[in-house]
């Protein structure tokens, strides 16, 4: 009996050293378990709380409405160039029917080139004018960002265009960028890059392109263009490559009539003209006449299939700020980043025509180069967090 008695005493006392063992493995694992969820909590609340703090570039919350009957905040950048007035003027005057009575100029940075005169010293004058219209003036685009849903780039000096869109693209504002796209190919090409990489969308125009009677080449797309002669002014600015400055006026008509697939282009210069051929893909030529002395205008005559026209004629600038109306409304971009581009591409070329002798250069030349130098431009960018 004895012997019985102490081997159950052993019994129990074994039972009871291995549920002290199991509840102490359960309660580690408890403790490891209810550690691991508390620190996936401080991580997600970290996670939470960075996502709510705002970055220095972030300005994305507040974007176009949908909603047709809810106006778009709009900001302006560059109040040194009379497109900035004109265009707020058409804007304000619109009627309740046109996609302009949605688009509400709040803020304007005013910007200026120093070294440009006819830049710095328009400054005063328009900031003046938007300051009567109640227009809110800031001092930085950073300032401008978080009060407005689409921004206007109106700068004169397209070499400001890069360094004044960025901010734009990466607080993902959708953005007109007003002529020229940039003061050289490489910016423009670091441009379209940047957009690309914020997923922002973007288009530049000369107003020419959507006057009734020049942009009606792409409306009709049935009618077969054989080649196109354009001209218009073309004064020159010594900081930009030359056909920027003026001259992108009469390139963009051509364009419009052309559309792309330039090859390569040729240019010669005097004292008081421009004569840009381009060659396209298909063997069309088109022809740019830039003009810097006598009688100046503008004008494209287009050489069709079955017809011969030379009607075209600048018509204001109201049919382009329609244009943006509708983009800045969540539309498709009225002119491609592709066509933009090679825009800028044939006005690159032509300079490097000039400067080696009137020598053919081809579009595929200057943008394997400012391709290049381009994806350079934009890591200050592309590197932020």
């Amino acid at each position: 009996m004895r012997l019985l008695s102490q081997n159950t005493h052993a019994t129990h006392r074994t039972q009871s050293t291995q549920s002290r063992r199991s509840l102490l493995r359960f309660a580690a694992r408890l403790s490891a378990s209810l550690a691991i969820t508390l620190a996936s909590t401080q991580i997600a609340n970290l996670n939470v709380a960075s996502a709510q703090t705002p970055k220095a570039s972030d300005n994305t919350a507040s974007q176009p409405s949908s909603n047709p009957n809810e106006p778009i905040k709009v900001g302006v950048i560059g109040l040194d160039t009379s497109h900035a007035g004109a265009f707020a003027k058409i804007i304000r005057s619109a009627p309740e029917t046109s996609p302009l009575a949605r688009l509400k100029i709040v803020a304007a940075f005013p910007g200026g080139s120093p070294d440009i005169p006819s830049s710095i010293d328009r400054v005063p004058g328009y900031t003046k004018e938007f300051q009567n219209l109640g227009i809110e003036i800031v001092d930085s685009v950073e300032a401008l960002l978080p009060k407005v849903q689409a921004v206007l780039l109106h700068s004169l000096d397209g070499r400001t265009h890069l360094s004044q869109v960025a901010p734009v693209l990466l607080a993902k504002k959708p953005v007109f960028i007003d002529k020229p796209l940039a003061g050289n190919l490489s910016d423009a090409v670091a441009i379209a890059k940047l957009a690309e990489h914020t997923q922002t969308p973007w288009f530049t125009s000369s107003s020419l392109r959507f006057t009734p009677s020049i942009h009606r080449y792409r409306e009709k797309t049935d009618r077969k263009i054989l080649g196109a002669n354009s001209w218009s002014p073309c004064s020159l600015e010594p900081h930009h490559t030359d056909l920027t400055w003026y001259g992108i006026h009469g390139v963009e008509a051509l364009y419009t009539a052309m559309n792309v697939g330039c090859k390569s282009v040729t240019r010669t210069k005097s004292e008081g003209t421009d004569v840009v051929v381009g060659l396209w893909n298909d063997g069309r030529i088109g022809v740019f006449r830039g003009i810097r002395s006598g009688t100046q205008g503008y004008g494209l005559t287009v050489f069709g299939s079955d017809f011969l026209e030379n009607d075209a004629k600048y018509e204001g600038y109201e049919p382009l700020v329609v244009e943006i109306a509708k983009f800045f409304a969540g539309g498709p971009a009225p002119v491609s980043s592709q066509e933009s581009l090679e825009i800028m591409a044939f006005i690159q070329a032509a300079q490097r025509s000039s400067d080696q002798n009137g020598i053919p250069v081809t579009i595929e030349e200057v943008m394997q180069e400012a391709n290049s130098v381009a994806s350079e431009k934009i890591l200050p960018w592309t590197k932020q967090k």
